[in-house]
């Protein structure tokens, strides 16, 4: 029979392993949201909407070391916010002008830059427009710029709505100032990091609940 304080020293020493195994596997969680493919060509590199500047300046990178031939840029559907602006005679400016600005200073011909034309709401909506897009030029690889903790997310709707038929080389912008290794330590990347699990586990459940803008 364990004494009182054996008892209590038991259970601690319980409780700290328990807790380990619990926050060891959370404190490695925002590298495991990080991952990227090697760089192989392709007919363009596409920059996901978001994270101005940092993901169009990997992608004016890519293109200018030769990897893809154009610079696809999408353009997300028009929000309550902008409606309120423009009601209030203020011009919304969506992502995607200000990602042609930045891949044109970074050396980007205009003419190798491209903004597909459907709006999309979400990940899984510029997904869809992407392999559409590279079945309408008989295109089987495509490269895509996002941040680092939406690798994952990308790779795993990819995959999902896609399969194997068509290659996505995904890649994140190391300008993106996101710190995986200490994700817990801000709301930031916490909130950041919370919400690509939810939407893994929303992608790998087959999109049970309907994506708003992520």
């Amino acid at each position: 029979m364990y004494r009182p304080w054996k008892r209590r020293l038991f259970l601690g020493l319980f409780i700290v392993a328990v807790a380990a195994l619990i926050i060891l596997p959370a404190a490695r969680l925002g590298n495991w949201l990080v991952v990227e493919d090697p760089l192989q060509s392709a007919p363009a590199v596409v920059v996901l909407g978001g994270h101005v500047p940092f993901r169009a300046m990997e992608a004016a990178a890519i293109y200018r070391q030769g990897w893809a031939h154009e610079v696809w840029l999408t353009r997300h559907a028009i929000q309550p916010e902008d409606i309120a602006l423009n009601r209030l005679g203020i011009e919304a400016v969506s992502d995607d002008v200000y990602s042609q600005r930045v891949l044109e200073k970074l050396g980007v011909p205009h003419a190798s830059i491209r903004v597909l034309d459907k709006r999309v709401q979400n990940t899984a909506d510029e997904v869809r427009l992407i392999a559409e897009e590279m079945r309408g030029i008989s295109a089987n690889r495509i490269i895509i710029v996002t941040s680092k903790f939406h690798t994952r997310r990308v790779k795993a709707i990819w995959r999902v709505l896609n399969g194997d038929r068509i290659a996505a080389i995904v890649r994140f912008t190391p300008y993106d100032p996101s710190d995986p290794d200490h994700w817990w330590r801000d709301t930031g990347n916490a909130m950041a990091v919370s919400r690509e699990v939810f939407g893994l586990m929303n992608a790998w459940a087959g999109f049970p609940m309907r994506s708003g803008r992520d």
